[in-house]
């Protein structure tokens, strides 16, 4: 069928996972076991298919399998609209992490443009109450679904800051020390804001034409002290203006990675951050949604979606709609639960594995 899922998987020393494979044919897959079985493994596993550290934000070597610690090796056939990709990503003995695409090797942003994967997780619940960097990190993970280059320049951006903040550190007061990593900071910074602010827009958008069970939100990006909406001229203005305070903090304290992600349930006019445990949730849920309708819309498919433990928090008439709207969509949605009646409302419309452990050793069981 066409679309862009995972057609098989394969582990090799992966977490807990000796070895295991999955079969695939792009429903929904819905992956049931014990808590500490290792279906959370099986997802970041599948979030290694698009640029980054993964959902658990992880280094390679924490990703191989104790005690043997030999390395680990996941690989998969990515079926990407008309294209079929065969993806290996593994990493020898705690080495870096390594990519190869159709037998050859490749770049993050290579696989950022035939991949797009996102993702939910329980560390995210607490997302509208927590410091502003798991914000910008969500948001920049939904501007680099839109646009995987995205990730290069940002970390173009946060690589000229340090060597700023270097500088800052050892009270370096020379303006010409600094003159070419603003000059730089500033290009990549007012690319960061307006791919930001870009994405804003299709996600109220996408929000805005769909019937959906869950709220709608309003988002906005506002600036904690010294980010501002700048362009490139005002934001290289800024850090030269702020150079002796930021020569005080010993760190940059304007720009881009000062901004923030605000949000609010729309229905009642209420910020995320005040809102229900229930509410905040559903929020989350929206956007990931809305961000997978927007893709589908811009690339022709729904990308793959990693939704761990979601179905728990759900009373049954939302965990339904919630199926619904995933079937309706067409994605491939990795989704976990304890219970396999969790997913009982899916029925055939998903292929249901069973995750077990025995002896620190996870098994992938059925499918159906």
């Amino acid at each position: 069928m066409p679309g862009l899922y995972l057609a098989q998987l394969t582990l090799s020393h992966y977490r807990s996972h000796w070895s295991g494979r999955m079969d695939l044919d792009g429903r929904p897959v819905a992956l049931s076991g014990p808590n500490g079985a290792g279906k959370t493994n099986i997802l970041e596993a599948v979030s290694l298919f698009s640029p980054g550290r993964g959902l658990r934000r992880s280094s390679a070597e924490a990703m191989a399998r104790r005690p043997e610690a030999l390395g680990w090796k996941i690989a998969g056939t990515l079926c990407s609209l008309s294209q079929v990709h065969e993806v290996e990503i593994w990493s020898d003995a705690a080495a870096a992490r390594q990519l190869r695409i159709d037998g050859k090797p490749a770049s993050q942003v290579a696989l950022g443009r035939i991949a797009r994967v996102l993702w939910l997780v329980p560390s995210m619940d607490r997302l509208w109450i927590e410091a502003a960097d798991g914000r910008r990190r969500f948001l920049d993970r939904i501007t680099m679904s839109f646009d995987p280059a995205h990730a290069e320049v940002t970390l173009t951006y946060e690589k000229a800051m340090r060597e700023r903040n270097r500088l800052l550190k050892d009270q370096v007061r020379d303006a010409h020390w600094y003159a070419a990593l603003e000059q730089q900071m500033a290009a990549s910074g007012a690319v960061i804001h307006a791919n930001r602010l870009s994405a804003i827009e299709k996600l109220h958008d996408a929000q805005a034409e769909a019937q959906t069970a869950f709220p709608v939100a309003e988002l906005d990006l506002t600036q904690t002290e010294g980010s501002m909406p700048w362009g490139e001229a005002d934001l290289l203005d800024a850090l030269r203006e702020s150079r002796f305070r930021d020569l005080a903090a010993g760190r940059t304290l304007v720009g881009p990675h000062r901004a923030d992600l605000y949000a609010v349930f729309s229905a009642k006019g209420v910020p995320a951050r005040d809102c229900s445990t229930g509410e905040q949730k559903a929020l989350l849920i929206s956007l990931i949604l809305a961000n997978a309708r927007a893709l589908a819309q811009e690339l022709g498919a729904p990308p793959i979606l990693l939704l761990d433990e979601v179905a728990a928090h759900l009373d049954a008439s939302r965990r339904a709609a919630l199926y619904d709207e995933i079937c309706v969509l067409g994605a491939q949605a990795w989704m976990t639960g304890t219970e396999a009646e969790l997913f009982a409302d899916l029925g055939a419309r998903a292929q249901h594995f069973v995750i077990t452990e025995e002896n620190g050793r996870s098994s992938i069981e059925g499918a159906t």
